[in-house]
Protein backbone atom coordinates (compact mmCIF):
# COMPACT_ATOMS: atom_id res chain seq x y z
CA UNK A 1 0.00 0.00 0.00
CA UNK A 2 1.54 3.45 -1.21
CA UNK A 3 1.64 6.16 1.29
CA UNK A 4 -0.86 8.04 -0.40
CA UNK A 5 -3.08 5.15 0.47
CA UNK A 6 -2.46 4.79 4.11
CA UNK A 7 -3.03 8.70 4.72
CA UNK A 8 -6.33 8.85 2.99
CA UNK A 9 -7.59 5.79 5.08
CA UNK A 10 -7.39 8.19 7.69
CA UNK A 11 -9.78 10.39 6.07
CA UNK A 12 -13.08 9.24 5.92
CA UNK A 13 -15.47 10.52 2.26
CA UNK A 14 -18.73 10.53 3.07
CA UNK A 15 -19.82 10.59 -0.69
CA UNK A 16 -17.80 7.71 -1.52
CA UNK A 17 -16.94 7.32 -5.22
CA UNK A 18 -19.67 9.73 -6.04
CA UNK A 19 -18.23 12.54 -8.73
CA UNK A 20 -20.50 14.70 -10.34
CA UNK A 21 -20.76 14.22 -14.52
CA UNK A 22 -19.17 16.64 -15.97
CA UNK A 23 -21.74 19.68 -16.68
CA UNK A 24 -23.62 18.87 -13.88
CA UNK A 25 -24.12 19.82 -10.79
CA UNK A 26 -24.50 17.29 -7.70
CA UNK A 27 -26.72 18.07 -4.62
CA UNK A 28 -24.45 17.76 -1.64
CA UNK A 29 -26.84 19.17 0.98
CA UNK A 30 -29.89 21.54 0.18
CA UNK A 31 -28.55 24.62 -1.20
CA UNK A 32 -25.38 23.24 -1.92
CA UNK A 33 -23.88 21.82 -4.76
CA UNK A 34 -20.88 20.27 -6.56
CA UNK A 35 -19.31 20.83 -9.75
CA UNK A 36 -16.38 19.32 -11.34
CA UNK A 37 -14.47 20.57 -14.24
CA UNK A 38 -11.65 18.78 -16.70
CA UNK A 39 -7.98 20.67 -16.32
CA UNK A 40 -5.77 20.18 -19.12
CA UNK A 41 -2.86 19.73 -16.88
CA UNK A 42 -1.56 17.00 -14.79
CA UNK A 43 -3.94 17.63 -11.86
CA UNK A 44 -6.61 17.41 -14.30
CA UNK A 45 -10.08 18.84 -12.31
CA UNK A 46 -11.01 21.28 -10.21
CA UNK A 47 -13.77 21.44 -7.62
CA UNK A 48 -16.44 24.32 -7.80
CA UNK A 49 -19.06 24.62 -5.40
CA UNK A 50 -22.85 26.58 -5.63
CA UNK A 51 -24.75 27.95 -2.79
CA UNK A 52 -28.14 29.21 -2.81
CA UNK A 53 -28.10 32.76 -2.16
CA UNK A 54 -30.56 35.83 -2.10
CA UNK A 55 -28.66 39.00 -2.64
CA UNK A 56 -29.64 42.16 -3.07
CA UNK A 57 -33.58 41.53 -3.01
CA UNK A 58 -32.96 38.34 -5.58
CA UNK A 59 -32.82 34.84 -5.17
CA UNK A 60 -30.47 32.81 -7.16
CA UNK A 61 -26.86 30.84 -6.72
CA UNK A 62 -23.37 31.78 -5.67
CA UNK A 63 -20.37 29.94 -7.42
CA UNK A 64 -17.31 29.54 -5.24
CA UNK A 65 -14.44 29.29 -7.90
CA UNK A 66 -14.56 29.25 -11.99
CA UNK A 67 -12.13 27.28 -13.88
CA UNK A 68 -9.65 28.30 -16.45
CA UNK A 69 -10.78 30.17 -19.29
CA UNK A 70 -11.19 27.85 -22.24
CA UNK A 71 -14.10 26.24 -24.50
CA UNK A 72 -14.36 23.23 -22.69
CA UNK A 73 -15.00 25.29 -19.40
CA UNK A 74 -17.59 27.43 -20.85
CA UNK A 75 -19.78 24.37 -22.43
CA UNK A 76 -19.44 22.74 -19.57
CA UNK A 77 -20.79 26.20 -17.56
CA UNK A 78 -23.72 26.73 -20.31
CA UNK A 79 -24.78 23.05 -19.31
CA UNK A 80 -24.61 24.10 -15.51
CA UNK A 81 -27.08 27.10 -16.57
CA UNK A 82 -29.20 24.64 -18.30
CA UNK A 83 -29.52 21.59 -15.76
CA UNK A 84 -28.56 23.17 -12.35
CA UNK A 85 -29.50 26.77 -11.50
CA UNK A 86 -33.09 25.57 -11.47
CA UNK A 87 -34.31 28.60 -13.52
CA UNK A 88 -32.46 30.89 -10.99
CA UNK A 89 -29.35 33.22 -11.94
CA UNK A 90 -25.96 33.29 -10.56
CA UNK A 91 -25.97 36.30 -8.19
CA UNK A 92 -22.25 36.45 -7.06
CA UNK A 93 -18.93 35.27 -7.68
CA UNK A 94 -16.52 34.32 -5.10
CA UNK A 95 -12.81 33.60 -5.86
CA UNK A 96 -10.82 31.79 -3.23
CA UNK A 97 -7.53 33.03 -4.86
CA UNK A 98 -6.16 34.28 -7.59
CA UNK A 99 -4.67 31.25 -9.66
CA UNK A 100 -6.25 30.55 -13.12
CA UNK A 101 -8.29 27.60 -12.18
CA UNK A 102 -10.13 29.33 -9.64
CA UNK A 103 -10.75 32.68 -11.04
CA UNK A 104 -9.97 32.32 -15.06
CA UNK A 105 -13.92 32.62 -15.94
CA UNK A 106 -14.85 34.95 -13.62
CA UNK A 107 -14.65 38.17 -16.59
CA UNK A 108 -16.92 35.99 -18.46
CA UNK A 109 -19.71 34.80 -15.58
CA UNK A 110 -19.74 38.06 -13.71
CA UNK A 111 -20.33 39.85 -16.89
CA UNK A 112 -22.45 37.16 -17.94
CA UNK A 113 -24.55 37.61 -15.36
CA UNK A 114 -24.21 41.20 -14.17
CA UNK A 115 -22.76 39.48 -10.73
CA UNK A 116 -20.22 40.64 -8.95
CA UNK A 117 -16.86 39.11 -8.06
CA UNK A 118 -16.33 38.79 -4.05
CA UNK A 119 -12.24 37.90 -3.04
CA UNK A 120 -9.61 39.19 -1.33
CA UNK A 121 -7.32 42.55 -2.05
CA UNK A 122 -4.54 40.95 -2.15
CA UNK A 123 -5.32 38.06 -4.54
CA UNK A 124 -7.54 40.48 -6.78
CA UNK A 125 -4.52 42.98 -7.12
CA UNK A 126 -2.31 39.82 -7.79
CA UNK A 127 -4.64 38.96 -10.65
CA UNK A 128 -4.95 42.53 -11.91
CA UNK A 129 -1.62 42.54 -12.56
CA UNK A 130 -0.25 38.47 -13.56
CA UNK A 131 -3.17 39.35 -16.75
CA UNK A 132 -2.40 42.53 -17.52
CA UNK A 133 1.60 42.84 -17.34
CA UNK A 134 3.78 41.25 -19.85
CA UNK A 135 6.13 38.53 -18.07
CA UNK A 136 3.94 37.71 -15.33
CA UNK A 137 5.08 34.33 -13.95
CA UNK A 138 7.15 33.78 -17.10
CA UNK A 139 9.37 35.83 -19.18
CA UNK A 140 13.01 36.69 -18.21
CA UNK A 141 12.80 37.76 -14.64
CA UNK A 142 11.67 34.47 -14.00
CA UNK A 143 14.04 32.73 -15.72
CA UNK A 144 16.76 34.93 -14.33
CA UNK A 145 15.30 33.91 -10.87
CA UNK A 146 15.04 30.09 -11.57
CA UNK A 147 18.92 30.46 -12.81
CA UNK A 148 19.84 32.03 -9.37
CA UNK A 149 18.53 28.55 -7.27
CA UNK A 150 20.37 26.78 -10.20
CA UNK A 151 18.20 26.30 -13.08
CA UNK A 152 21.02 26.17 -15.98
CA UNK A 153 19.56 24.45 -18.66
CA UNK A 154 20.00 26.74 -21.91
CA UNK A 155 16.86 24.72 -23.36
CA UNK A 156 14.61 25.12 -20.30
CA UNK A 157 15.68 28.77 -19.32
CA UNK A 158 14.34 29.83 -22.75
CA UNK A 159 10.97 27.98 -22.67
CA UNK A 160 10.61 30.07 -18.97
CA UNK A 161 11.48 33.02 -21.23
CA UNK A 162 8.80 32.16 -24.04
CA UNK A 163 5.92 31.67 -21.30
CA UNK A 164 5.62 35.28 -21.20
CA UNK A 165 1.87 34.70 -21.72
CA UNK A 166 1.46 31.96 -19.58
CA UNK A 167 -1.40 33.52 -17.24
CA UNK A 168 -3.05 35.35 -19.37
CA UNK A 169 -3.55 32.51 -21.55
CA UNK A 170 -5.44 30.93 -18.69
CA UNK A 171 -6.83 34.16 -17.82
CA UNK A 172 -7.51 36.67 -20.14
CA UNK A 173 -9.28 39.09 -18.26
CA UNK A 174 -10.22 40.15 -14.71
CA UNK A 175 -13.87 42.30 -13.42
CA UNK A 176 -12.86 45.86 -13.39
CA UNK A 177 -14.01 46.00 -9.59
CA UNK A 178 -14.45 43.82 -6.66
CA UNK A 179 -16.14 43.47 -3.38
CA UNK A 180 -13.49 42.71 -0.74
CA UNK A 181 -13.20 39.79 1.34
CA UNK A 182 -10.88 39.70 4.21
CA UNK A 183 -9.87 37.05 7.34
CA UNK A 184 -12.67 36.92 10.10
CA UNK A 185 -15.18 38.65 8.10
CA UNK A 186 -18.55 37.37 7.88
CA UNK A 187 -20.98 36.91 4.84
CA UNK A 188 -24.19 36.56 4.60
CA UNK A 189 -24.90 34.07 1.62
CA UNK A 190 -28.79 32.53 1.59
CA UNK A 191 -29.40 33.88 5.10
CA UNK A 192 -26.57 32.06 6.67
CA UNK A 193 -23.53 33.35 8.19
CA UNK A 194 -19.67 32.15 6.55
CA UNK A 195 -17.04 33.32 8.14
CA UNK A 196 -13.97 34.26 5.71
CA UNK A 197 -10.68 32.38 6.87
CA UNK A 198 -7.13 33.72 5.16
CA UNK A 199 -4.55 31.68 4.37
CA UNK A 200 -0.98 32.71 2.91
CA UNK A 201 1.54 30.89 1.40
CA UNK A 202 -0.35 29.53 -1.58
CA UNK A 203 -1.26 32.55 -2.48
CA UNK A 204 -1.09 36.06 -1.46
CA UNK A 205 -4.34 36.49 0.40
CA UNK A 206 -6.57 33.13 -0.36
CA UNK A 207 -10.34 32.97 1.27
CA UNK A 208 -11.63 29.78 2.62
CA UNK A 209 -14.92 29.94 4.04
CA UNK A 210 -16.22 28.14 7.28
CA UNK A 211 -20.39 28.17 7.93
CA UNK A 212 -20.98 27.19 11.32
CA UNK A 213 -24.59 26.47 11.19
CA UNK A 214 -23.83 24.15 8.35
CA UNK A 215 -20.44 22.64 9.67
CA UNK A 216 -19.00 22.97 6.30
CA UNK A 217 -15.52 24.43 5.49
CA UNK A 218 -14.87 25.40 1.48
CA UNK A 219 -11.55 24.97 1.58
CA UNK A 220 -10.07 26.10 -1.66
CA UNK A 221 -6.53 24.48 -2.09
CA UNK A 222 -5.59 25.39 1.71
CA UNK A 223 -6.00 21.54 2.91
CA UNK A 224 -6.26 19.12 0.07
CA UNK A 225 -7.15 15.34 1.16
CA UNK A 226 -4.62 13.69 -1.36
CA UNK A 227 -2.21 16.07 -2.43
CA UNK A 228 0.02 18.75 -0.48
CA UNK A 229 -0.99 22.29 -1.74
CA UNK A 230 2.36 23.50 -3.71
CA UNK A 231 3.77 26.18 -1.87
CA UNK A 232 6.28 28.01 -3.78
CA UNK A 233 8.83 31.14 -3.89
CA UNK A 234 8.10 33.29 -6.69
CA UNK A 235 10.22 36.15 -8.65
CA UNK A 236 8.04 38.67 -7.47
CA UNK A 237 9.36 38.26 -3.90
CA UNK A 238 12.26 36.63 -4.09
CA UNK A 239 13.14 35.89 -0.84
CA UNK A 240 10.12 35.42 0.40
CA UNK A 241 8.83 32.49 3.17
CA UNK A 242 5.59 31.40 2.01
CA UNK A 243 6.18 27.60 3.92
CA UNK A 244 6.02 29.37 7.46
CA UNK A 245 3.12 31.79 6.36
CA UNK A 246 1.41 28.14 4.89
CA UNK A 247 2.29 25.73 8.02
CA UNK A 248 0.98 29.11 10.57
CA UNK A 249 -2.09 29.45 8.01
CA UNK A 250 -3.25 25.78 8.39
CA UNK A 251 -2.36 25.33 11.66
CA UNK A 252 -5.38 28.15 12.35
CA UNK A 253 -7.87 25.25 10.72
CA UNK A 254 -7.41 23.52 14.22
CA UNK A 255 -9.97 25.64 15.33
CA UNK A 256 -12.36 24.32 13.52
CA UNK A 257 -14.83 21.00 14.39
CA UNK A 258 -13.22 17.72 14.30
CA UNK A 259 -15.80 16.92 11.99
CA UNK A 260 -16.43 19.69 9.61
CA UNK A 261 -17.20 18.62 6.09
CA UNK A 262 -13.79 19.61 4.02
CA UNK A 263 -14.99 20.65 0.47
CA UNK A 264 -11.60 21.46 -1.09
CA UNK A 265 -10.85 22.43 -4.78
CA UNK A 266 -9.19 19.27 -5.80
CA UNK A 267 -9.93 15.74 -5.04
CA UNK A 268 -13.31 14.55 -2.92
CA UNK A 269 -15.07 16.23 -0.03
CA UNK A 270 -13.88 14.62 3.18
CA UNK A 271 -14.05 14.64 6.53
CA UNK A 272 -10.76 14.52 9.21
CA UNK A 273 -9.37 18.27 8.73
CA UNK A 274 -7.66 18.26 11.86
CA UNK A 275 -6.02 14.89 11.00
CA UNK A 276 -5.20 16.37 7.21
CA UNK A 277 -3.74 19.36 9.20
CA UNK A 278 -1.13 16.99 10.99
CA UNK A 279 -0.70 15.00 7.76
CA UNK A 280 0.81 17.85 6.04
CA UNK A 281 2.41 19.55 8.55
CA UNK A 282 4.79 15.77 8.91
CA UNK A 283 5.13 16.20 4.88
CA UNK A 284 6.93 19.33 5.06
CA UNK A 285 8.67 18.63 8.02
CA UNK A 286 10.11 15.48 7.07
CA UNK A 287 11.01 17.12 3.78
CA UNK A 288 12.78 19.90 5.73
CA UNK A 289 14.86 16.96 7.53
CA UNK A 290 15.85 15.82 3.85
CA UNK A 291 16.69 19.05 3.00
CA UNK A 292 19.12 19.75 5.93
CA UNK A 293 20.14 15.98 5.03
CA UNK A 294 21.49 16.92 2.05
CA UNK A 295 22.81 20.42 3.36
CA UNK A 296 24.98 19.05 5.68
CA UNK A 297 26.99 16.64 3.19
CA UNK A 298 27.25 20.04 0.83
CA UNK A 299 25.67 23.76 0.08
CA UNK A 300 22.70 22.68 -2.23
CA UNK A 301 21.12 25.00 -4.19
CA UNK A 302 17.08 24.76 -5.07
CA UNK A 303 17.63 22.86 -8.54
CA UNK A 304 19.64 20.50 -6.53
CA UNK A 305 16.83 19.43 -4.48
CA UNK A 306 14.18 18.23 -7.02
CA UNK A 307 15.18 14.62 -7.45
CA UNK A 308 15.23 14.68 -3.42
CA UNK A 309 11.54 16.07 -2.78
CA UNK A 310 9.76 14.95 -6.10
CA UNK A 311 10.57 10.95 -6.71
CA UNK A 312 8.94 11.43 -10.14
CA UNK A 313 9.85 12.52 -13.73
CA UNK A 314 8.76 16.39 -14.37
CA UNK A 315 8.14 17.98 -17.03
CA UNK A 316 8.73 21.64 -17.47
CA UNK A 317 5.24 22.91 -16.33
CA UNK A 318 5.92 21.00 -13.74
CA UNK A 319 9.78 21.78 -12.99
CA UNK A 320 8.54 25.51 -12.69
CA UNK A 321 6.52 24.52 -9.44
CA UNK A 322 8.82 22.33 -7.94
CA UNK A 323 11.56 24.82 -8.16
CA UNK A 324 9.28 27.36 -6.42
CA UNK A 325 8.43 24.54 -3.58
CA UNK A 326 12.31 24.02 -3.27
CA UNK A 327 13.45 27.19 -2.77
CA UNK A 328 10.54 28.11 0.23
CA UNK A 329 11.78 24.88 2.00
CA UNK A 330 15.40 25.99 1.67
CA UNK A 331 13.90 29.65 2.45
CA UNK A 332 12.16 28.10 5.32
CA UNK A 333 15.28 26.68 6.75
CA UNK A 334 17.25 30.01 5.91
CA UNK A 335 14.67 32.42 7.96
CA UNK A 336 14.59 30.05 10.80
CA UNK A 337 18.37 30.31 11.07
CA UNK A 338 19.29 26.73 10.17
CA UNK A 339 21.01 27.61 6.91
CA UNK A 340 23.11 29.99 5.72
CA UNK A 341 22.86 31.21 2.24
CA UNK A 342 26.01 32.55 -0.35
CA UNK A 343 26.32 33.10 -4.00
CA UNK A 344 28.78 30.54 -5.85
CA UNK A 345 31.13 31.27 -9.12
CA UNK A 346 28.08 30.60 -10.96
CA UNK A 347 25.63 33.09 -9.42
CA UNK A 348 23.44 30.88 -8.15
CA UNK A 349 22.30 30.61 -4.08
CA UNK A 350 23.85 27.67 -2.22
CA UNK A 351 22.59 26.99 1.16
CA UNK A 352 24.52 25.61 3.92
CA UNK A 353 24.37 24.87 7.75
CA UNK A 354 25.38 27.96 9.92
Amino acid sequence: MSTIDELERALHYPLGERLPHQGRAMELAPGVKWLRMHLPFSLNHVNLWLLRDRFQGRDGWSVVDTCIDRPQARADWESVFETGLEGLPLLRVFATHMHPDHVGLAHWLCERWNAPLWMSAADYQTARYACEVVNSFGGERQAEFFRSHGMTDPGDLAQVRLRRNYYRNLVPAVPPSYARLTGGARVDIGGQSWRCIAGYGHSPEHMALYCEQRNILISGDMALPRISTNVSVYEIEPEGDSLTLFLDSIEGFRALPPDVLVLPSHGKPFTGLHTRVSQLQDHHRERLHEVMQAARHKPVCAYDLLPLLFKRTLDLHQTTFALGESVAHLHHLWHTGQLARTRDAQGAWRFAPM
